[in-house]
């Protein structure tokens, strides 16, 4: 553990006062990046969305990507859970809709008088929600004790303002043994009257992973009357440091606010030591609450404006803006002001000339959020992506699922190759391609040893041998995490998915053999399909097809059945089609599989009672489910069939489960998954391949949306997409322009994006033939 005594030592309290309390002052940034008041994109933003029924987002302060993410805790195993009614902490880690406990380090709640417990469930605070409020980069609650908390965050900092009843014991408790994760190690240091340090050490998400540590430093902004610790049970009045092992551990700060009730304090964060914390603490601290707060919205109101939504209702509105706000939460800010961040040989590397970012949901986001960051966040997108490169360099293989300074190894097949491919697509690794390649490549075609923590492509050493990954039900788990084993099936289609992705990299950068290779393999999807049923089946380590034979059914696919992944072919949906029996057999088989003529009669019903099931329902059905990603693609293989009108109808359908309530998310949003696919689809383009350049096209949602781009990337600066007219009944696209000249294909490529300023539709009440000639669909890679 990095537990330096870098600013303690004997009379550390002016020394400590003079590094962190004398912090170059910020100027206070303008409210609303100059709209008015009335007309700032963040008043329709709801960060409650989700915080019921498994969405598992967060109400809290944050600012864009973020290091730190001030929320309440309710007792929910991933943070807050509306329908909860009390608060156990507000703590620095949060991570938007994630299914298992994640993060959740130093809850810190405020109390008066004595302190009869040290378990933040017996000691929560009663709250209601008609004394609760958030916004963009800010949080606050009464709670039923007669205390007002406010958050709000810079990107290394969560700042804090307790408004107290008159009392001379008013407390601030903060918990170093309690969190979301497991906790291993704990250690706190009360370091001077204003200043309280800690270092928590924790493993876990879904399953232990290897152990990381959060370094913390607490700034007040006046002095405590009287301090402590506690150890388990045991609270030690005058204590100035605790040490624990997986129990409880922390430290109270007593203040008198009979005549000042108000108290500050600014928590910075760091995964490096603890002088990275204070660090972090001396560049971000020293302003007031409402500076921060300002500044916060002020962040977050520049971020929105890049996207100006015309039409639609106010509800409408406030659900896109809301996805909008989502879809930037994540990834965080991993290293400290300094540069310095832990790899993931737990080394301490420095980032140079790039912002080094951290986790890494790849599975979920490569489908949706990685392209809209790489549209409307392309210099940090290209960080992320660099950051990924250097896990790679630092601990010798790229990530799956990582949290932290760890891999978690949660989910299945090669996502990271979709991610990173789309990064070089998109024009983001310029000068990092090859590096990017040669990393992707030993990915591809290896397997990490058995004594380093990723699993990475787990059956390769089958896949590459017989052309599939073989499901071999109840094998015994090598490392932590889910293994592809499990989901053979799924896991095949994923790799062969990643392969053509791959392959498409390697032929635009002259490594001909590996291309024609990996195209080759990309083709690997045609070795699990069961031409007696039909359908994608698994099969066993022997070759042989396994598993109940009807596909709603069928196991060995992770999250899903054969039903929800037969669409999964994104590289070759022209042979996926072929495979099945052609065009019309092909439309019929999707038309069961949206239920649509149901949803025709009644769109908003058949999304919430025939396809959604439950948030965590993903098995033993044979329709969309539209809240988990293996099916964030399937409504528009629609533009692959000759009917794109039925793409719209669909995705309008499933835009329906989002609404602006906490219910409004449809299944977790796995930092940003589903709020990306809410915003593209509601624009009108979304990445049909993920991993390549090509944007499929549906009907908007709202008559204009003005997107302005970073010119670095998109020369124009901007892209305009219109549909006058467009509502309920008037989306069916009639005809299409880009730039006045009539276009007939049903997607786009970036290269067109970047050429484009305009792009418009002509609505109306009946299909038409647009988009239905041999040329129109998006081509399969070769």
């Amino acid at each position: 553990m990095r537990w330096t005594h870098w600013i303690r030592g004997a009379g550390t309290a002016a020394a400590t006062a003079a590094l962190l309390g004398g912090a170059v002052a910020v100027p206070a940034a303008a409210d609303g990046g100059g709209h008015a008041e009335r007309g700032r994109l963040t008043d329709l933003v709801n960060p409650f969305i989700g915080t019921e029924n498994e969405g598992n987002t967060y109400p809290g302060a944050a600012v864009p990507f973020g290091m730190v993410q001030f929320s309440p805790d309710t007792g929910h195993n991933t943070g807050y859970d509306y329908s909860e009614t009390h608060i156990r902490g507000f703590s620095t880690v949060h991570i938007s809709g994630v299914g298992c406990g994640l993060g959740g380090d130093l809850p810190v709640l405020p109390t008066t008088g004595d302190i009869t417990s040290t378990d933040n469930a017996a000691y929560a605070a009663e709250f209601s929600h008609d004394d609760e409020k958030a916004g963009p980069g800010t949080y606050e609650v009464g709670l039923k004790t007669g205390i007002k908390a406010e958050l709000s965050a810079t990107e290394r900092t969560g700042v804090q303002r307790y408004t107290f009843p008159a009392t001379g014991k008013a407390n601030v408790l903060v918990n170093a043994g309690q969190s979301l994760h497991k906790t291993l190690n704990t250690e706190v240091e009360i370091l001077d009257q204003r200043t309280v340090r800690t270092a928590i050490t924790g493993s876990g998400f879904c399953q232990d992973t290897k152990p990381y540590t959060v370094y913390t430093i607490t700034r007040f902004d006046r002095p405590f009357t009287t301090s402590g610790t506690w150890k388990g049970d045991k609270v030690t009045e005058g204590s100035t440091s605790s040490s624990a092992a997986a129990e409880r551990n922390g430290a109270f700060l007593r203040f008198d606010t009979t005549k000042d009730r108000t108290v500050e304090a600014t928590t910075a964060i760091s995964y490096v030591d603890a002088k990275g914390a204070a660090l972090n603490l001396h560049a971000e601290g020293g302003r007031s609450y409402d500076r921060v707060a300002r500044a916060a919205r002020a962040a977050w109101e520049d971020r929105l404006d890049d996207v100006r939504a015309k039409g639609g209702s106010e509800t409408l509105r406030r659900t896109f803006y809301s996805s909008l706000y989502r879809s930037f939460l994540a990834p965080n800010i991993g290293s400290d002001v300094d540069g310095r961040y832990t790899g993931w040989d737990q080394e301490i590397h420095r980032a140079k000339g790039f912002t080094y970012y951290q986790n890494w949901s790849l599975w979920d986001t490569y489908r949706t959020q990685a392209q809209l960051l790489s549209l409307l966040a392309p210099h940090e997108s290209r960080d992320m992506a660099i950051s990924v490169i250097k896990i790679d360099e630092d601990s010798g293989w790229l990530p799956k699922w990582g949290y932290g300074t760890v891999e978690t190894n949660i989910m299945t097949g090669d996502p990271v190759t979709p991610f990173l491919t789309n990064a070089y697509q998109q024009g983001l690794l310029k000068g990092y391609e090859e590096k990017a390649y040669r990393a992707l490549k030993k990915n591809a075609d290896g397997v990490p040893p058995s004594d380093s923590a990723p699993v990475g492509r787990e059956a390769n050493k089958e896949y590459l041998a017989d052309g599939f990954a073989p499901y071999i039900k109840d094998r015994a788990h090598v490392k932590p995490g889910d293994s592809d084993y499990d989901h053979g099936a799924s896991a095949t289609l994923e790799y062969a998915l990643s392969d053509a992705m791959l392959g498409q990299m390697a032929k635009e950068l002259g490594h001909q053999d590996d291309a024609a290779r990996y195209a080759a393999r990309a083709q690997n999807y045609r070795k699990i399909f069961d031409s007696s049923t039909g359908f994608f089946r698994a099969r066993d380590a022997s070759g042989a097809f396994t598993g109940p034979v009807d596909p709603a059914q069928s196991e060995g696919f992770h999250e899903g059945t054969s039903w929800q992944y037969q669409w999964l072919v994104p590289q070759d949906l022209p042979g996926m089609v072929s495979l099945i029996g052609g065009t019309d057999a092909a439309n019929e088989r999707l038309d069961s599989f949206f239920a649509y003529e149901q949803l025709l009669q009644d769109p908003a019903k058949t999304a919430r009672e025939v396809w959604v099931n439950g948030p965590y329902d993903y098995y033993n059905a044979d329709k969309y489910n539209p809240q988990n990603e293996p099916d964030l693609i399937a409504p528009y293989t629609y533009l692959s069939t000759g009917r794109p009108w039925q793409t719209t109808d669909v995705v309008h359908a499933a835009l329906t489960l989002f609404t602006d309530t906490p219910t409004g998310m449809t299944g977790n949003d796995d930092l940003g998954t589903m709020s990306a696919w809410n915003v593209l689809s509601s624009i009108g383009i979304f990445p049909v391949q993920p991993g390549t350049d090509t944007w499929g096209l549906s009907t908007p949602v709202f008559e204009r949306v003005d997107l302005t781009l970073d010119r670095r990337y998109y020369p124009k600066g901007r892209l305009t997409v219109k549909a006058p007219g467009t509502s309920d009944s008037a989306r069916y696209i009639r005809s299409a322009r880009t730039d006045g000249a009539a276009y007939g294909k049903t997607y786009l490529t970036t290269e067109d994006i970047r050429r484009t300023g305009d792009l418009s539709f002509e609505v109306g009440t009946e299909p038409s033939e647009w988009g239905t000639s041999a040329d129109a669909a998006p081509p399969a890679l070769k």
